[in-house]
């Protein structure tokens, strides 16, 4: 393989590693004080359900890129829109912030959904070859 079909298909993975694991960390804040350790592990296991739908998809797309690809984007647009409606309308964020939370948290799923694409289209171009 050539550097820049590694490249191409290495980034996406790589990027949802690293937005899955960001994503992940909102499940620490089921460690507050004052409930018994089973407790917080339970929620603990709940707040995680996110990420392991985001493994699930990352298998998917690390062995059908296309199909993962396109589960990337509208998955990422979905939950950009509703992380957007959550802090503007329920938190009261202003327009800005509610847009800013949103593409950080969202947005590095949609850029993945691109690449997978770019990574699949490439290979197909290579092997009409």
């Amino acid at each position: 393989m050539s550097k820049s079909k590694d490249f191409y298909f290495w980034l996406p993975r790589l990027i949802c590693i690293a937005a899955i694991l960001f994503v992940s960390i909102f499940a620490l804040d089921s460690f507050g004080p004052g409930l018994p350790i089973w407790q917080k592990l339970g929620w603990f296991l709940i707040h995680l359900i996110p990420s392991f739908v985001l493994i699930a998809l990352l298998i998917v797309a690390w062995k059908w890129e296309y199909v993962g690809g396109l589960l990337y984007i509208v998955l990422g647009l979905c939950f950009s829109a509703w992380i957007f409606q959550l802090n503007f309308t329920r938190n009261k964020f202003s327009f800005g912030q509610s847009l800013f939370d949103a593409l950080i948290i969202a947005f590095p799923f949609v850029i993945a959904g691109i690449l997978f694409l770019v990574s699949h289209n490439r290979k197909k171009k290579v092997s009409k070859k």
